[in-house]
């Protein structure tokens, strides 16, 4: 049974059909799924959703499609980890990490979104399934588009990093690599979609898509045993995760699912790359567009397509956003290896440095529950650290040139300390 019911108007509440659509022709809102909520109330419980199979579509009822799902069968539920060696560092009490770097199959957050859009793309009958993409949404694009047969087209800027391409392209989609900055890329797909009725997951399908990275917030309140943290921070690239996670904060309110307050969110982003951040330090109601110039080239959207709700998502929850630079950006990512053992990508570094920020400056008191987003893994993104890292130690086979290199190691540690 589906209890999706249309989608609407963000803006003016204008109902519209639930087709490959996403702005309203009346106002220019971003439209949004619609459920019904009160049914969803009556008919689904914390049991049932607990005894699904550990994947996103444990919360179908509260995701916009009509039939099955059609991929996706081991995205999602991924690890809240319970970061107490990083806690200590950052010298807060309670600290976890919600970890999308280890999402099946391509590793990052989009494989949420894009099981929602692929599966809602073959429901309306779209044979060509594409993107828009800075790398993590075209290697989610191109794996699930493999899985269903459908043929793919992926367009990304030029300057991508190489593993992100090679994360794509071994999928055997289109791969286009555009001579500009991903709005640029956007907005040529945009013109693609209009023209030729090809069902892009960011663009067109952007409705359904969006909808999938609810997920992300539904999965921290079941696995922190129904209930909320008190602060979130997330990473904010075109906007889709941030206000989506608010949405399902209180969709599981409405429903009966969670009770209590709901967390303050903060939105991170890259010193380079951050019109949201500068829209709330100004108590802007829209961010302006930017040029991206930053090494964490997954978020690096000058013009986000939901800017507008990031904003108000985090004004309206006593939130704030902070900013990371490139250099700080480095220093997260290795310092959260060094804690915890999860390498990810700037994305994840950002959002780590933006928490360091919120915290020294008294946003986030020290004393109360953090949720870090990670949503994208350092393996695709090798490159950024390789040079800022010591090199291997160079010795021969024997155990006396071992043994010679350990006490001298040992002995400058004890001068140094």
């Amino acid at each position: 049974m589906s209890y999706f019911t249309g989608l609407q108007c963000s803006m003016c509440h204008t109902a519209f059909p639930a087709e490959a659509l996403y702005v309203c022709d009346k106002c220019l809102g971003p439209l949004e799924a619609t459920y019904d909520l009160s049914a969803i109330r009556k008919d689904v419980s914390r049991e049932l959703i607990a005894s699904r199979a550990p994947n996103l579509w444990r919360y179908r009822e509260f995701l916009p499609i009509e039939g099955e799902p059609r991929t996706g069968f081991h995205s999602g539920y991924t690890p809240l980890v319970r970061a107490d060696r990083l806690a200590q560092e950052l010298g807060v009490d309670t600290l976890y990490l919600k970890d999308d770097s280890t999402n099946h199959p391509t590793l990052s957050y989009k494989d949420r979104v894009v099981s929602v859009a692929a599966t809602r793309a073959v429901e309306l009958g779209l044979k060509i399934f594409g993107c828009a993409s800075t790398g993590n949404l075209g290697n989610s694009v191109a794996a699930h588009a493999a899985r269903l047969g459908l043929d793919c087209y992926v367009f990304i800027p030029r300057t991508l990093e190489p593993g992100k391409i090679l994360g794509s392209t071994v999928s055997g989609p289109h791969v286009v690599a555009v001579d500009g900055n991903y709005d640029d890329v956007n907005r040529l797909c945009t013109q693609l979609g209009d023209r030729y009725q090809w069902g892009f997951a960011n663009i067109n399908l952007r409705s359904y898509y969006a909808e999938g990275a609810k997920t992300f917030g539904f999965e921290i309140v079941e696995q922190l045993g129904w209930r909320y943290p008190q602060h979130v921070v997330s990473p904010v690239a075109g906007g889709t995760l941030l206000p989506r996670i608010v949405r399902s904060f209180r969709e599981f309110r409405e429903t009966g699912l969670a009770d209590g307050d709901l967390p303050k969110i903060y939105a991170a982003q890259a010193a380079g790359c951050s019109p949201v951040v500068k829209a709330l330090l100004e108590k802007a109601e829209y961010p302006d567009p930017v040029k991206p110039d930053t090494i964490a080239k997954s978020i690096a959207i000058g013009n986000p397509a939901d800017g507008f709700q990031v904003v108000k998502a985090v004004t309206e929850s006593g939130g704030a956003g902070a900013t990371a630079t490139d250099p700080e950006i480095l220093d997260a990512i290795r310092l959260l290896a060094q804690t915890e053992g999860i390498f990810t990508e700037p994305a994840g570094g950002t959002t780590l440095a933006a928490t360091i920020k919120l915290i020294q400056n008294g946003t986030i008191p020290r004393d109360e529950s953090i949720v870090v987003c990670i949503t994208g893994n350092g393996y695709k993104t090798a490159d950024v650290m390789a040079t800022t890292l010591e090199p291997p130690t160079q010795l021969g086979r024997s155990l006396k040139e071992f043994e010679a290199f350990f006490a001298a190691r040992h002995a400058m540690h004890q001068q140094a300390g």
